[in-house]
């Protein structure tokens, strides 16, 4: 079902679904709910609490983990923007010689597997350099 007003979110949902197909059976997909949607005092509030427990800002939407390989996925609709604490993560993740990638569509999260060497059950999409 698509939803009006949510193109991360249809796209998250349908990248997890084509990873939960590619990856082998063993592989963790995971989301990390980052934010508290809820305004006003009480969303402050909880959002405080799930820092204190340890949410991190700028964490990516998915993590993929398999064949002993670690993968983190920010998934951004087409004009999407990554804010400063996503960047810090991602420069983090990096510097730590772990994988990262930004993903706009289906094919950039299957090309994201392909060029980082992950095994897969289907065939990546052929990637082609940006104008």
């Amino acid at each position: 079902m698509k939803r009006r007003g949510t193109p991360e979110a249809d796209l998250q949902r349908a990248v997890v679904q084509a990873l939960r197909f590619a990856l082998p059976r063993t592989a963790i997909i995971h989301h990390c709910a980052n934010e508290v949607t809820e305004s006003g005092p009480r969303g402050a509030k909880r959002q405080a609490i799930l820092v204190g427990m340890g949410l991190h800002p700028g964490f990516a939407d998915l993590l993929v983990l398999c064949g002993g390989r670690v993968l983190f996925l920010e998934l951004k609709a087409p004009k999407g923007r990554l804010c400063p604490a996503q960047e810090a993560f991602r420069d983090a993740v990096l510097a730590q010689g772990h994988d990262w990638a930004l993903v706009r569509s289906l094919d950039d999260a299957l090309g994201a597997l392909a060029d980082r060497g992950f095994t897969t059950r289907v065939t990546a999409p052929v990637r082609r350099p940006a104008p």
